[in-house]
């Protein structure tokens, strides 16, 4: 029996979460309704969903507060949390920068094709989940265990969003080979974001905030090209 991926939804307006909650059952997913902040946080605990559907604009505080309350809540299964999908009506970059930083692995405008939802919601579990391999991928003191999804360096342990994980999970298993930012949206984001790339330079600031706290540094930019990690010359 196929086990259907566990969805929290995260939306305060009730007929909009009853027909986004409907759209998913049929498309396949178990959903987890809630309509605040401090709710959305309790499922969390107690539910331990695949991905997160957060609205922004919730009635005690908003989307960007729950992303990071949640990253400073112990990681569940798997060592990680939940990607996270923003919902929300403000489409100007600024806001989808804050989601980003917030945790966000996507962020949909409101009105959205109930369609292109679900196929983003499918992306973002695909690039998220926990993909088995042949073992322990090592540059220098960096460590990424792709089973158990901790990373390390220098023995800390770093922690890391989905989408920050698997990307560092490309650049590591092309260690010392210049990645375009046109590969790493096919293989990390597997869709191209209407065409801005902006998302891959975006994560790879991220990244280089939590890996490159030490030297040497290993995660380098090529002018006009891309980005490579690379073990210290």
């Amino acid at each position: 029996m196929t086990v259907r991926q566990r969805l929290l939804l995260v939306e305060d307006e009730p007929t909009l979460r009853e027909l986004l909650s409907a759209s998913l059952r049929l498309a396949g997913f178990q959903v987890i309704p809630a309509e605040t902040g401090a709710q959305a946080l309790a499922s969390v605990r107690e539910e331990r969903p695949d991905l997160i559907v957060l609205d922004v604009m919730l009635p005690d505080f908003d989307g960007f507060e729950v992303a990071r309350r949640l990253r400073e809540q112990p990681a569940g299964h798997h060592g990680t949390h939940p990607p996270i999908l923003f919902l929300t009506a403000r489409d100007a970059a600024e806001d989808r920068i804050s989601g980003l930083r917030a945790g966000g692995d996507d962020y949909v405008t409101k009105p959205f094709n109930l369609e292109e939802l679900v196929l983003r919601i499918q992306a973002v579990l695909r690039r998220t989940s926990g993909r088995r391999t042949d073992g322990l991928l090592v540059v220098d003191d960096l460590e990424l265990d792709p089973d158990s999804h901790q990373v390390t360096r220098g023995g800390r342990a770093v922690a890391l969003s989905p989408t920050e994980f698997s990307l560092l999970r490309v650049l590591m298993e092309n260690t010392g080979q210049v990645m375009s930012r046109e590969q790493l949206l096919d293989r990390v984001w597997h869709f191209d974001f209407n065409g801005d790339d902006s998302i891959v330079a975006s994560y790879i600031s991220y990244l280089r905030r939590k890996i490159d706290t030490r030297e040497p540094k290993l995660i380098h930019t090529v002018r006009g090209t891309g980005y490579v990690l690379r073990r210290p010359r």
